[in-house]
């Protein structure tokens, strides 16, 4: 079993926002970008798509940004424990532990 997130841990805490923020500030530009190009009518279909999952994205790293300053990040929505460390390290957007994510069937 992994390590718990350890919500003494600033530094690791403090490299995990300052990924967040520059993986957010990627994504706002990927979006502007997206919504300006006018691009070929018939991959209308394909950039709405891109929009989708770009808005989404950022939908996930804005929440993980918000529970870090609430300082709920890393504990599990739907059981309230921990997760561990390597969870969020592979997603760290994640709001529910494996078991959690699992019974969401997601």
């Amino acid at each position: 079993m992994g390590t718990d997130v350890d919500v003494a841990d600033d530094r690791w805490l403090r490299g995990v926002r300052a990924a967040l923020t520059a993986q957010f500030e990627e994504q706002t530009a990927r979006l502007t970008q997206l919504t300006a190009d006018t691009g070929d009518p018939g991959e209308v279909d394909t950039q709405a798509a891109l929009v989708a999952a770009t808005r989404r994205s950022l939908e996930q790293i804005t929440g993980a940004l918000t529970r870090l300053a609430e300082g709920r990040y890393g504990v599990c929505e739907g059981c309230a424990a921990p997760m561990p460390r390597e969870r969020l390290e592979v997603l760290p957007h994640a709001r529910f532990c494996v078991p959690c994510q699992s019974r969401r069937g997601r």
